[in-house]
């Protein structure tokens, strides 16, 4: 499939998504977000995919929404940015939904709607210069993108307030301490050190991956009577699994597992 705005490649059973308008920093207009939307969709449909990865070309991972292409079409700019964010949200809904794991590799600034991509994988690797701000303030906007649910998940509740208010920018060793990101690396290592992550995610259990990301989101809405149901139920499907099995055997003869996404 030809894209515009966006590179797709799958290679050893991870889908690298790359972000691919550089020049503008990777900021999100239509043909990116509609892009984005679609290889979220094509990434969690291709059984050969074990493993999701998004990144930006250049600089900055994305720089949130294009705020010039909104200029340049203010008179409208209410229904442009619900077509935005129909794209947006619904990449970052499949992502959040996908049993496949989802790993953000902020390779530079995450602004704004950029920020609320990050927050919505299941782990985020940083390199050392990555920067990390709301940024809607700045031009008068409340947030999108998944940003409101997510961080004061992570965060809290006044320091997400704190961030939208004050346009607070967080390093990424901040962004660290603050639970936003799993792993921060030198620059020069982040490509390699990311690739290397995506593989070992790819190689593992991925059919419990997914049932233990799907009851992680369940468990902050369910009762701990529901939610150790769901536990229950999850757990008796993992066992008629051939990486169960598997997982199992190799464990008994005190061997390295071999599994096989099955």
């Amino acid at each position: 499939m030809k894209r515009e705005a966006l590179l797709y490649e799958v290679k050893d059973a991870v889908a690298k998504i790359t972000l691919n308008r550089p020049a503008a920093y990777n900021a999100l207009d239509l043909t990116l977000g509609r892009e984005l939307f679609e290889a979220a969709i094509e990434a969690d449909e291709d059984r050969a995919v074990r493993c999701v990865v998004i990144t930006g070309a250049g600089k900055a991972f994305c720089s949130g929404g294009d705020v010039k292409h909104f200029h340049d079409n203010v008179e409208r700019v209410g229904v442009l940015v619900k077509q935005l964010t129909t794209y947006l949200h619904g990449a970052v809904s499949r992502l959040a939904r996908t049993l496949k794991p989802v790993v953000m590799g902020v390779n530079g600034v995450a602004a704004g709607g950029g920020m609320s991509l990050a927050l919505s994988g299941d782990l985020v690797v940083a390199a050392e210069s990555a920067k990390f701000a709301m940024a809607y303030s700045r031009i008068g906007a409340s947030p999108d993108g998944s940003s409101t649910y997510f961080l004061p998940r992570m965060i809290g509740l006044r320091r997400s307030i704190e961030l939208h208010y004050t346009d607070r920018t967080l390093s990424a060793r901040e962004a660290m301490e603050w639970g936003l990101v799993n792993r921060v690396h030198a620059d020069a290592e982040f490509a390699a050190a990311l690739a290397a992550l995506a593989r070992e995610l790819a190689q593992g259990p991925t059919l419990a991956f997914g049932r233990a990301k799907r009851l992680f989101h369940h468990s902050t809405q369910e009762s701990l009577e529901t939610q150790m149901e769901l536990e229950a139920q999850a757990i008796a499907e993992s066992g008629r699994t051939d990486d169960f099995r598997n997982g199992v055997a190799a464990f008994t003869r005190k061997q390295a597992p071999e599994f096989s996404g099955r």
